[in-house]
């Protein structure tokens, strides 16, 4: 016997277990949430579609055949996550990330420090994909000196997060800029360069605003923090424009329009290569194995590539900048994604996403209107669940057939979720990206999200440019795709 259709009430009710469960999660463990809670919370609310499932007529054999064609549209993100774990890992070790982030701090000037600020975690979160670790290492050394200059916290914030968020969604290490292609089907490289049509303006109208606020203002300030980063730099790893040389080629890998799990695999590689060949003092450093160099540089890289690396230098911020990295660090982002996976994929093996579909898509009537529900139902549901990655992963699934009923590309879709659901994220205070950001900054979401800049622009881009019809992409054919691919 054919199941019957869920009603509103049927689509509704996981939704709210799943609303008061990360509520709750909040609550109690605040920014450790997303280590466990949420992803729980994840499982006990697919369970409850479960039962709905089953009252409406569906047997377990249909309900795992969907659990597992849901989980495996994450594998290609998976597997990119975990390559991204150990390039971290080795662009570290090979003295990568340290120059990038020892060049990137001289570009600081008091005349435009609003601005300068916003470059620097840019840069910084570009190369290493995570705007969390920016914001509690470049951002927290960069709030002490608008302290020292007198200038406002609030708009300092502002200027990090801004930055910060820029360089973490154009960034291929990202979790969120490999997470949203895998739940839309583009592919990342692809994605990245259709998110430049409204990232690059929206961070271009960001800087010119932080350069107005800033204009002018005193030019008095000890630098003895940002010197101390730079000096710790120094000593830990040998720095040089030849340590880029690793993000060059992976950036060129990409023009190159090369998949990116096997361009991210031989960056990892290339950078394990370079640290053996320029930083042996580090490696010695941070090995007890005795023997030949070349032992002690296999261990070490090895090590990076699983583990990532740890840094000792007496500085917490320096440690925390330094270190990190290894596919380990992505197992916790890899839990979320599959819980999240499931309850998405339950929810639509039951029907009970597309009964949602059917109520949010009741008004629209063209593909502009359908782009611009998809931004700010990511936003919605940053507000309801306190999760960046669920404001991903729910509306990708949810929306994804709508995309292709009217035949549009699934570029689209990734691109709005990442406008809609990673971006304006540390704008609400109860979201765990918002929470966070107040805990490492010191400076509450509510003070520093007028200034956030570049997260309202790039959203309000993303819906101006729908309702204008500007770059929209239609679907091609299934062997141009892959062609292009």
């Amino acid at each position: 016997m054919e199941p019957k259709s869920p009603s509103l009430f049927d689509a509704l009710a996981p939704v709210a277990v799943l609303i008061a469960g990360l509520a709750a999660s909040v609550t109690l463990y605040g920014d450790n949430a997303s280590y466990g809670p949420n992803q729980i919370v994840l499982f006990l609310a697919a369970g409850v579609a479960m039962i709905i499932g089953w009252k409406n007529g569906y047997d377990w054999e249909r309900l795992e055949l969907g659990l597992q064609q849901g989980i495996s549209i994450s594998i290609g993100a998976i597997l990119i996550l975990l390559a991204v774990g150990s390039l971290i890992g080795t662009f570290l070790l090979s003295g990568t990330v340290p120059t990038l982030i020892y060049y990137g701090l001289h570009l600081l000037n008091p005349a435009i420090f609003y601005a300068a600020a916003c470059v620097i975690c840019a840069v910084v979160a570009l190369s290493i994909g995570s705007s969390w670790t920016v914001a509690a290492t470049v951002g927290v050394a960069l709030m002490g000196v608008s302290q020292g200059l007198g200038m406002d916290k609030a708009i300092t914030a502002g200027a990090v997060i801004s930055g910060a968020y820029f360089g973490d969604k154009m960034s291929p290490l990202s979790e969120t800029t490999n997470l949203a292609p895998a739940v839309a089907g583009s592919e990342l490289f692809s994605h990245i360069r259709n998110m430049a049509r409204t990232s690059i303006p929206a961070f271009v109208l960001a800087l010119l605003v932080f350069v107005a606020l800033g204009w002018g203002q005193g030019s008095d300030y000890d630098p003895s923090r940002l010197d101390a980063i730079a000096t710790g730099l120094q000593s830990q790893f040998t720095l040089g424009w030849y340590l880029l040389l690793p993000l060059v080629l992976v950036l060129v890998l990409a023009v190159l329009k090369v998949p990116a799990f096997p361009a991210i695999a031989i960056g990892a590689l290339t950078g394990g290569l370079w640290a053996a060949l320029f930083q042996p003092e580090a490696i010695q450093s941070m090995t007890d194995t005795t023997g030949s160099y070349g032992l002690q540089a296999l261990t070490v890289v090895w090590q990076a590539l699983f583990e990532g690396i740890t840094v000792e230098t007496g500085s917490d911020d320096l440690d925390a900048l330094l270190s990190g990295g290894g596919m380990g660090s992505m197992l916790n982002t890899v839990w979320l994604i599959l819980a999240a996976m499931c309850f998405g994929a339950v929810m639509e093996t039951c029907g009970l996403l597309k009964r949602l579909v059917q109520a949010i898509l009741s008004g629209v009537r063209s593909s502009g209107s359908l782009i611009a529900t998809t931004i700010t139902s990511c936003f919605g549901v940053n507000l309801l669940t306190a999760d960046q990655y669920i404001a991903i992963v729910v509306p990708g699934r949810m929306f994804k057939s709508a995309y292709e009923e009217q035949g549009l590309s699934p570029l689209n879709l990734s691109r709005a979720l990442e406008d809609g659901g990673t971006i304006t994220s540390p704008l609400v205070p109860w979201n765990s990206c918002g929470a966070y950001m107040q805990g490492v900054l010191m400076v509450n979401p509510i003070d520093y999200a007028l200034y956030a800049f570049f997260n309202w622009f790039s959203p309000v881009l993303g819906i101006l440019l729908a309702h204008l019809g500007v770059g929209i992409k239609m679907a091609l054919p299934r062997a141009t795709r892959l062609e292009e691919q």
